[in-house]
């Protein structure tokens, strides 16, 4: 009895395991060679064009299927609704919590930078960025990971047609929920690659910028990271034990394992999305729900932006002497960390409109926009955890509000799989 628990403990956790030894072993590789473990770093490459090439047919397939699969349109605008509400809640809490980490914690103090003016900022039409962000003129640049936000709109759209057309669409509803699964098989056989790919990555990554961490920034990087894991241990945690009690606290983390190695080895949310829809559907979250709360989450929304928009600020503060208090300054950078964790995000050039946002708004010389985008580039890794695994708990705080309490344990057998006829379909009418 005691050997079947190994074996079964062995089965559901080898490939995590794999993955962080390749991790551990990449970063001894780019620590023991340095700057020549760098020839590695086209297998972490590879990786990651694998994962991109497959993010578009994923996106189209998935937000089609889910909404074409929605009988009440109703309940789907529901869905959707209750999504951006906490998309918002979410990305409150995070401000409101870093907030609060750099006035204890003033992230330039002791700061030592050399400021060299980068020369004339490019100015950037923040109307025509968000209008290009949500649509295209050619269906052809749909099919780019460039235009991901136009894409998940026109699956939206296309989705709620399916429903419209009633009979006639189901076969065309039934056509992309099957390429949704046969394009998750194959992002299941693409992440056997990934042992080598992240070992390549962290090679590359540790032996040619791991002594840059040291330094002026070193203090920005600990705080910011030291916030995230207390941001991730508190609230992420609350908001599965919100939604799910208990149990959705420990499927939760224990469902996330891959999603984070992923994203903190790739730094792309996009790319780490494949990953992220197999670990929520392992926890046991309706996959319509997935399918439209993490595709959109993966580009309009992201807890991490909050927290580095708070960051940035204070840190600019301090670094020329200005006092990071009162109400308007807080007030001032609540906003613009707000609009950075839930509009630019999905906004191609986002995270640069946001950082020209801070240097304008306040009156910050143009050098201090090459601080923040290195402050942007050091935090990058771990704040790609954050933003993913983020949008999983705002798939689990939806799937509380859409099916109730114990919505989880429903979706459960005796042995703690998911009931797999569930996974497909949006619930009967309440």
């Amino acid at each position: 009895m005691v050997e079947g628990k190994k074996n079964t403990f062995w089965q559901q956790n080898r490939f995590n395991i794999i993955l962080l030894i390749s991790i551990v072993v990449g970063c001894v590789i780019g620590l023991i060679f340095g700057e020549k473990a760098t020839v590695l770093k086209p297998l972490g490459t590879i990786l990651m064009n694998l994962l991109f090439v497959s993010v578009v047919p994923l996106v189209l397939s998935s937000v089609i299927g889910a909404i074409g699969n929605f009988a009440d349109t109703k309940k789907l605008g529901k869905l959707v609704a209750n999504m951006f509400i906490v998309f918002i809640l979410t990305s409150l809490v995070a401000t409101v919590f870093m907030l609060v980490v750099v006035v204890a914690f003033p992230p330039a103090a002791g700061a030592d930078i050399a400021l060299e003016a980068p020369g004339e900022i490019e100015t950037i039409n923040t109307i025509d960025s968000i209008v290009n962000a949500f649509t295209t003129d050619d269906f052809n640049k749909l099919l780019s990971r460039s235009h991901i936000l136009a894409l998940i709109v026109f699956s939206m759209i296309f989705g709620f047609a399916i429903t419209k057309a009633g009979e006639k669409g189901k076969k065309i509803s039934e056509f992309f929920v099957a390429m949704t699964e046969v394009c998750m098989q194959t992002i299941k056989i693409i992440m056997y690659y990934a042992p080598i790919g992240l070992a390549g990555f962290f090679a590359s990554l540790v032996g040619e910028y791991g002594s840059q961490m040291i330094g002026s920034y070193g203090r920005v990087f600990l705080i910011y990271v030291a916030a995230l894991v207390v941001y991730c241990a508190i609230f992420l945690s609350l908001f599965a034990f919100i939604a799910a009690g208990t149990l959705g606290v420990k499927r939760y983390w224990k469902g996330m394992f891959s999603t984070i190695v992923t994203a903190f080895g790739t730094q792309s949310s996009i790319a780490t999305l494949p990953v992220n829809l197999a670990g929520a559907e392992k926890i046991g979250i309706p996959k319509y729900i997935n399918d439209i709360v993490l595709v959109v989450g993966a580009s309009a929304h992201t807890e991490a932006a909050c927290l580095s928009g708070i960051l940035k600020i204070a840190f600019l503060f301090g670094l020329f002497g200005v006092p990071f208090t009162g109400f308007g300054t807080f007030a001032s950078a609540f906003l613009v960390a707000m609009l950075s964790g839930v509009v630019m995000s999905g906004i191609p050039g986002g995270g640069m409109i946001g950082e020209l946002l801070i240097v304008s708004l306040y009156g910050f010389p143009p050098e201090a926009f090459t601080i923040i985008v290195t402050i942007g580039w050091i935090i990058d890794a771990p704040a790609t955890v954050l933003a993913v695994i983020g949008d999983t708990t705002c798939a689990m705080l939806v799937a509380r509000i859409m099916e109730g309490k114990d919505w989880l344990k429903k979706r459960l057998n005796p042995d703690g799989t998911v009931k797999k006829e569930l996974t497909s379909q949006p619930p009967p009418n309440n």
